[in-house]
């Protein structure tokens, strides 16, 4: 429809100690949480670990799907439809964080919090879901029933009417993506 636009919401599981840590708790398939811009990936947000290798050194990240922790990784990824009015505020909302980005830092204290179900509000800190509820949240067709420092992955679904695009490995869908855009742009040869 004309003025109106997909956001995308990708689930993942990387494999990582911390996420295994995490999935024993929550039982869940995929315990972390980006949104995206394009179908294609190629601008993904979340909060995350800003090196590979450490995950207690994490902030606002702009995650690159052909990253070693993306590899193989398993995900979900659903579309929603917003209004171009709400995508535009979504886009202001994490420009303003990745501008001032170094005053931003990971709410792990706030995972603790999701444990009790006792809110733990940070100045400028976000875990993944939180901040992808977040950036939802300046839609005005998105609401929460919860505090927005005890939101889940799974939760964010419940948020919206959002629609499964993908389920499997990070990989395979990206590969199924570029060879879809291959095959579309490539003029037929007839025999």
């Amino acid at each position: 429809m004309l003025g109106e636009k997909k956001i995308y919401l990708l689930l993942s599981d990387t494999g990582t100690m911390f996420t295994r840590l995490i999935k024993s708790y929550t039982r869940k398939p995929y315990n972390h949480a980006s949104i995206a811009f394009d179908a294609d990936l190629k601008e993904v947000y979340s909060f995350g670990r800003k090196t590979a290798r450490n995950p207690f050194i994490g902030g606002f990240v702009r995650e690159d799907m052909d990253s070693a922790l993306f590899t193989q990784a398993d995900c979900a990824i659903y579309s929603l439809t917003v209004t171009n009015e709400d995508l535009h505020k979504m886009h202001r909302f994490i420009q303003l964080i990745g501008e001032n980005k170094e005053l931003y830092r990971y709410n792990l204290l706030g995972l603790f919090g999701v444990l009790v179900k006792k809110p733990i509000k940070r100045k400028n800190a976000f875990f993944c879901s939180q901040f992808v509820a977040s950036v939802l949240k300046e839609s005005s067709a998105i609401n929460f029933d919860k505090d927005l420092s005890l939101v889940q992955p799974t939760d964010l679904l419940r948020s919206a009417d959002f629609e499964l695009v993908y389920e499997g490995r990070l990989k395979d869908y990206q590969y199924k993506e570029r060879n879809e855009r291959v095959q579309i742009a490539s003029p037929m040869v007839q025999i």
